[in-house]
């Protein structure tokens, strides 16, 4: 007997902002389109907003016109992808740009997650490699971990490594600004 799988469309993201315009989406719902597809995001709970708010006051508090920091704003990763990362670090120009940001003008790319790691890590991280986002983090909140990930390529990630509450990284494009990883989980 032959199995029949139904076809499925891939959205790029041209059509998925369309969809947004056309108010198809439920504005309550947190979404984002990743590799042609649209994802509901997970409710944001105490300990993924507390986490949120140290790491933007950290980061808002050095930005210095130096970078840009977006809590939650979208960038345009490929042509068939549009995240909504938790935070990034983006260069100053996106500010006059009239568009979304691309990977190029993206330093750093912050996840904070307590129920989506796998996803974080298994598909996001690999689709921000691709396209050439430079670091990525993954503040793992289930293991009281970051990790961070370095030296992109199309396979993924080349550099990785897993820090614990006590130990300290700064961001490879901002080397002055040095965080020690248990000063924002909660």
């Amino acid at each position: 007997m032959s199995v029949l799988h139904a076809p499925t469309y891939r959205l790029t993201v041209g059509k998925y902002e369309e969809v947004g315009r056309a108010g198809i989406l439920n504005e309550r719902v947190r979404v984002e389109l990743l590799n042609g597809k649209i994802v509901v995001k997970a409710p944001l709970g105490y300990r993924h907003a507390t986490a949120m708010n140290r790491l933007t006051k950290f980061f808002v508090q050095r930005a210095n016109e130096r970078f840009i920091v977006t809590p939650g704003n979208p960038f345009i990763l490929d042509e068939c992808s549009e995240p909504q990362p938790d935070l990034c670090l983006a260069d100053t120009a996106i500010d006059t740009q009239g568009h979304h940001a691309g990977p190029e003008q993206i330093f750093l790319v912050i996840e904070v997650s307590d129920s989506t790691v796998a996803y974080d890590r298994k598909d996001k991280g690999p689709a921000y490699a691709r396209n050439h986002v430079g670091e990525y983090w993954l503040l793992n909140l289930a293991d009281n971990a970051l990790e961070v990930f370095r030296s992109p390529g199309v396979d993924g990630y080349r550099e990785s490594l897993v820090l614990s509450a006590d130990e300290k990284v700064a961001p490879l494009s901002f080397p002055d600004l040095t965080l020690r990883v248990g000063d924002f989980l909660p």
